[in-house]
């Protein structure tokens, strides 16, 4: 373990402990430690010679200009870091010169002395379609983020912004990116609006627009990595073939939460795959719940392995074979499956052994009225009708409020970006997307390997959490393990699991390990230089 990783760790003993303490203080109705008061510790920090994570209320541009540039200070493991933040657009241009749309970014770049070595520059995307670029933002990459209890979940509001000790930005400078339709991105015309909500088109406008930033603000001969999560995986596979044809080549890329091959997820009649591939995320969903048998729940990695070794073989087979099964076999398989993914045995023989991530989120906890969350299946929440087939996602609900808020009063009040329009945080800039599938499954994973092999250069990070019931981990692998790479170019690719949901970076413990591992991938790809 590095000297950062372990004082990260120790940091993180240190708030358990501590959260422990307030816990029993609340419940025995005993006064916690007090916690210095922000205006305090802000005082002592600027004592100490910085203002943490608090613009210097230096205006260098203006939003009625369609820029706004702040400077600022986070201090991120014991080092004080002083950077620059650009909130702004810029044009996406058809190749006759008119503008079709604007994007909106939010730029990160440390201050340096001009003689220093050209840094790392990172596009990162949400997905969706239909994401804006605020989730790895203030979630995960950017020096300030939405303060969320440890695991993940939705503190009361209001909500609030705090430093972030795990963010990129003493590796790379960031930008993220909010594609046409989501954020504050819009097209020039209601009518050009289709053109890019679609596969080709939303990847061409954003190829569009990392070649102007490249230019605009003279970063061409910077190292390029690209940042994806969830759709946004899907995105930057098609945009790293994309820009190579382009000339423009990266040294990395970081996937959270993959999905590159939309037959991995899609629960289709004659389409197997799926049932396959999200057993181990139910398995470790029932292992958190205390759903499985006594001898399943000791030991969560070692039932991961069996519950895996089982999907690739007798329960491959059973799927495969259809309706030639016998009573028997059916039988022994529905006990089987029982007993990795904690429902009863009678529903799944009613689903014909084939569960879907729905019906398996309303099921596993009907007895007590509750269902499962589909981004983070940690997330319980009361199910009023557990007879009915739709229902909300008790994760999105946990998330989307304070995102929402906290942006929006970010952006105005420390980034000084003043508008009337409306943030577009997930859906609402985007009608019916075009997947350009043509009977079959959206898929960039070509795309991707494709990138490799043009590029012997360029590293892949993949993160997957174990509790994702939207892209689950075993998708990815899937995905990974059929791109027909070389060995040598199968060591170019990284896969780290962590003990959360499809935000993983959400719960503190794993964001703490997903920022160690990414210092090391941040470490591997620039030094192939």
């Amino acid at each position: 373990m590095s000297l950062d990783c372990m004082r990260k760790w120790i940091r993180e003993v240190t708030g358990m402990i501590g959260t422990f303490l307030l816990a029993m203080a609340l419940l025995t109705g005993t006064s916690a430690p007090a916690e210095e008061a922000p205006a305090e510790k802000a005082a002592a920090v600027a004592t100490a010679g910085g203002i943490t994570g608090q613009a210097e209320k230096e205006k260098c541009g203006t939003a009625d200009s369609g820029t706004s540039v702040t400077r600022h200070t986070v201090f991120v493991g014991g080092r004080e870091l002083h950077y620059t933040v650009t909130a702004g657009q810029l044009p996406v241009q058809n190749d006759a010169g008119e503008t079709e749309a604007r994007i909106f970014f939010i730029a990160y770049t440390l201050d340096k002395p001009t003689s220093s070595p050209r840094r790392p520059l990172l596009f990162a995307f949400n997905g969706g379609p239909g994401a804006a670029s605020v989730w790895l933002h203030l979630g995960a990459a950017g020096p300030r983020r939405v303060q969320m209890l440890d695991d993940g979940r939705m503190p009361p509001p209001p909500f609030r912004l705090v430093d972030n000790e795990d963010t990129w930005l003493d590796q790379t400078d960031l930008v993220f990116v909010d594609p046409v339709g989501t954020g504050y991105s819009r097209a020039a015309k209601p009518d050009l609006a289709q053109k890019f909500a679609s596969v080709r088109g939303d990847i061409d406008s954003l190829g569009r627009f990392v070649r102007l930033y490249l230019t605009s603000y003279g970063r061409w001969q910077s190292p390029l990595f690209l940042a994806g999560e969830s759709y946004g995986t899907f995105r930057v596979a098609g945009l790293s073939e994309h820009l190579i044809e382009h000339g423009i080549a990266l040294n990395g890329m970081i996937l959270v939460s993959s999905i590159l091959n939309f037959q991995t997820m899609s629960f289709d009649q004659g389409n197997d795959l799926p049932y396959q591939l999200f057993l181990p995320s139910y398995t470790a969903t029932a292992w958190y719940h205390h759903k499985l048998a006594p001898e399943y729940q000791a030991d969560l990695d070692r039932t991961l392995a069996a519950a895996e070794g089982w999907t690739d073989t007798e329960y491959m087979t059973a799927l495969n074979r259809g309706d030639r099964l016998t009573p028997e076999e059916r039988s022994r398989v529905a006990e089987k499956l029982a007993r990795f993914t904690g429902l009863d045995k009678s529903d799944i023989e009613r689903y014909n052994l084939r569960i879907d991530n729905r019906s398996f989120s309303r099921k596993l906890l009907r007895e007590r009225r509750e269902l499962v969350g589909t981004l983070d299946s940690r997330f319980v929440a009361a199910n009023p009708e557990p007879a009915a087939h739709s229902g909300f996602d008790p994760a999105v609900a946990a998330i989307r409020p304070p995102f929402t808020s906290v942006f929006n009063d970010y952006v105005r009040s420390e980034l000084r970006y003043d508008t009337d329009q409306e943030y577009f945080v997930l859906g609402g800039g985007i009608g019916r997307w075009d997947w350009e599938a043509k009977n079959s499954y959206a898929d960039t994973s070509e795309n991707l390997r494709n990138a490799m092999v043009k590029n012997p250069y360029m590293k892949v990070f993949v993160a997957s959490g174990l509790f994702d019931l939207a892209t689950p981990h075993a998708a990815a692998d899937y995905t990974l393990n059929h791109l027909k790479l070389s060995p040598e170019l199968r060591m170019n690719i990284t896969i780290r699991r962590y003990r959360a949901g499809h935000m993983m970076y959400l719960d503190s413990a794993s964001r703490g390990r997903l920022t160690c591992d990414l210092r090391e991938f941040f470490a591997a790809a620039l030094a192939s230089r």
